[in-house]
């Protein structure tokens, strides 16, 4: 019996989320104005930050929790979800 290898993509398709109505991280707008180099833009593994016209948005909704983008920015207010909210990992 083989067994079959998952793909990052496959096991991030097993991924589910609880989403909590309070967002866990929050980006400070005053620094990201200043922010040349918006590292969070291509730090996130989710994909989750985008820029539009000079604003960066945030979707805390599909965040996996790895805490990339806090190590990378240190501006940002982040925290896990509240108990029983955020992402649920399943590998398979």
């Amino acid at each position: 019996m083989s067994e079959k290898r998952l793909s990052v993509e496959d096991r991030l398709g097993l991924v589910s989320f609880v989403i909590d109505g309070e967002p866990h991280i929050i980006v400070k707008e005053k620094f990201c104005k200043d922010c040349e180099l918006k590292v969070c833009l291509k730090v996130c593994p989710a994909k989750l930050y985008e820029e539009e016209n000079g604003k960066i948005n945030f979707n805390y909704e599909g965040c996996l929790e790895c805490g990339t983008c806090r190590i990378a920015c240190g501006k940002l207010e982040w925290n896990y979800p509240r108990g029983g909210f955020g992402v649920n990992y399943q590998f398979g």
